[in-house]
């Protein structure tokens, strides 16, 4: 008696600290409670990165976004006039440098593809720290001056907050992948207002992937994201745009052509992008904590000469589209924000591009529709709605999504006519893209470093085998009516979390495990059957595929699969390390005859219906 009660105390040990957290583990409900945590968590983020910026930016320039300021003193030092705005980049170099050296160096340059790594081939695990680093030198960046957009770092630090939500909780990988994407879809969302676009932006950049599990659940943070910086900002859009409207139905044509200048000038912006990004790596030979503070002398000069460009400039954005700017200034502006951001990333700075890539779109959009006014100023709209349509089209063209282009500009005005023009432009601008380089502003980051996530995956190491050629000698199983003492004294003696159950017939009813059997202890339910503990899980025949059982094990965090005959008797028994067994062998023995080194003959699998 004493020794069936040591047991029992002993038997849950292996069920409690290890699954502390094991409801979120292959359960749906799980999932979505963990999708709203990332979301209001990535919402939050997003609040605070803005107000952060803001603040930063009022204590080095007296002003909550200078872009607007035309070379206003700061009040804080007005003695200096104007000429702050060299000495503004290189003090916030001097502070944020040194913090991404030391901390987190993946947190340099503008985050979307350190995401993109991370979830393709990096296990979706992204370091906690990188979202309080991302943060810090993001705004210091953008507050002292670098023309670059908040939208990288916070898809970077929502997806951080993902990763590291999933990681304490030791979800499966499948999800934690999931998670990150949660949290890149609510930072766009809670930063952009624009809750579907953060929905497809995570599924076409991040994930890539539309079935339906993710959606479901991105869409759950993002909407939960959205709410939060509602809460905090108001519904309206973060530009004042004006209305949309089409002149003629000649100006379809026009906007087509607009999409095939948003091509050029989008690959032009990737490539002086990089261009200078390689010139600073020849040239530099000092430490990577001083390289911000260096290159801010460079980006102060550009700044005294062109206020616009400091900072992320929505309120150019809004002047431009408004037709305030004469077409000599749109493309100047149009030239400095190219090199303005290529200078600020390739000095090390930490931002993103998407604004910029935005901001590029509307000089050229306006600039256009300037021109098309004067020529024919009877079939053409306003310069503006050509600025609106460029701001998209650019985009799409640099990072290669249209479906997250032609959605975020939809959300932005509301209007349901922009759809056509829009589509036509990002639809030529993307194809053109296509047809000049395969590279994007987020993958050839990542393409210069020698990875390419567009190329095929590898061939599947298990590819061509079957259950049965990995499949081991089942554990004896449980009878369904046999009492719950049995089923502890055989966890416990033979050191297993699992254990499979059959019924009178020896067909097979599910699986009972230690969890179970600890909470029927926990509950005073020691009376109850076996048979009523039995959960069901998947199962696999012994000619099924085995990379098939293989995702089956993952996806469903399951210690073993019952390999089950046509009777449904259980004949097998699949585990992890029986695959991996099995993939030795072929290893060892090349692919043509070694798992018969691991399957167990049929003589060896036990009649467990006889048994019954």
């Amino acid at each position: 008696m004493t020794e069936a009660k040591s047991r029992q105390r002993t038997l849950p040990a292996p069920a409690t600290g290890k699954r502390l957290f094991d409801w979120v583990h292959g359960r749906t409900r799980g999932l979505a409670i963990l999708a709203l945590a990332v979301g209001i968590g990535a919402g939050l983020g997003a609040v605070l990165f803005r107000y952060l910026i803001m603040w930063l930016t009022i204590v080095f320039t007296g002003h909550p976004d200078y872009s607007a300021a035309d070379h206003a003193a700061n009040p804080f030092v007005a003695a200096l006039g104007v000429w702050f705005l060299p000495l503004a980049p290189v003090v916030g170099g001097l502070l944020y440098g040194p913090l991404i050296a030391r901390f987190a160096p993946e947190a340099r340059g503008h985050g979307v593809p350190e995401v993109m790594l991370a979830v393709a081939e990096g296990g979706a695990r992204i370091r906690p720290r990188v979202a309080i680093v991302k943060s810090l030198a993001s705004a210091l960046c953008i507050g002292s001056g670098g023309s670059v957009g908040r939208e990288g770092p916070i898809v970077q630090i929502g997806s951080a907050l993902g990763s590291a939500l999933g990681q304490l909780l030791r979800v499966p990988e499948s999800r934690l992948r999931l998670l990150v994407a949660c949290g890149a879809a609510g930072g766009i969302s809670a930063t952009f207002n624009a809750p579907i676009a953060g929905v497809v932006f995570a599924l076409e950049l991040i994930l890539r992937d539309f079935e339906a599990e993710p959606f479901g659940v991105v869409v759950l943070s993002s909407v939960a994201a959205n709410i939060i910086g509602r809460a905090a900002f108001g519904a309206k859009a973060f530009l004042a745009l004006p209305a949309f409207e089409v002149a003629s139905n000649w100006e379809y044509g026009l906007y087509a052509g607009l999409g095939l200048l948003a091509a050029l000038a989008g690959i032009g912006f990737v490539r002086v992008l990089y261009a200078i990004e390689d010139l600073v790596e020849r040239l530099w030979r000092g430490p990577e904590g001083l390289r911000p503070a260096v290159g801010g002398v460079l980006l102060g000069l550009i700044l005294l000469a062109l206020p616009q460009m400091y900072g992320v400039g929505y309120p150019v954005m809004e002047q431009a589209i408004a037709s305030r700017y004469t077409f000599s200034l749109l493309m100047l502006l149009l030239a400095g924000k190219i090199v303005a951001t290529s200078v600020t990333i390739g000095m090390g700075g930490s931002g993103g591009v998407f604004a910029p890539s935005m901001f590029i779109g509307a000089m050229l959009g306006s600039g256009y529709g300037d021109l098309l006014h004067r020529l024919a100023p009877t079939i053409t709209g306003p310069a503006g709605a050509y600025g609106l349509i460029g701001m998209g089209a650019l985009f799409a063209a640099a990072a290669r999504a249209p479906l997250t282009a032609v959605i975020i500009i939809f959300e932005l005005t509301g209007e349901y006519r922009i759809i056509l023009p829009l589509l036509s432009a990002v639809a030529v601008a993307t194809w053109i893209a296509n047809l000049i380089t395969r590279d994007t502003i987020y993958t050839l980051k990542l393409r210069r470093r020698g990875i390419d996530l567009s190329r095929q995956p590898a061939a599947n190491p298990i590819e061509g085998m079957a259950v049965k050629d990995a499949m081991e000698p089942i554990p004896r199983p449980l009878h369904q009516s046999e009492a719950l003492a049995t089923a502890i004294k055989r966890l416990s003696d033979e050191h297993r979390d699992v254990l499979p159950v059959v019924d009178d017939d020896g067909r097979y009813r599910g699986l009972i495990t230690a969890r179970e059997v600890e909470t029927a202890i926990r509950t005073s339910r020691s009376d109850v059957a076996i048979g009523d503990l039995a959960k069901g899980a998947p199962t696999v025949k012994p000619d099924d595929k085995l990379d098939g059982a293989l995702h089956a094990l993952v996806g469903d965090d399951l210690p073993g699969l019952a390999v089950l005959n046509q009777e449904r008797a259980a004949i097998g028994w699949l585990t992890h390390r029986s695959i991996l067994r099995a993939y030795r062998a072929r290893l060892d023995g090349g692919a043509g005859g070694s798992a018969d080194r691991v399957t167990p003959p049929a003589a060896r699998s036990e009649n467990y219906r006889s048994r019954a």
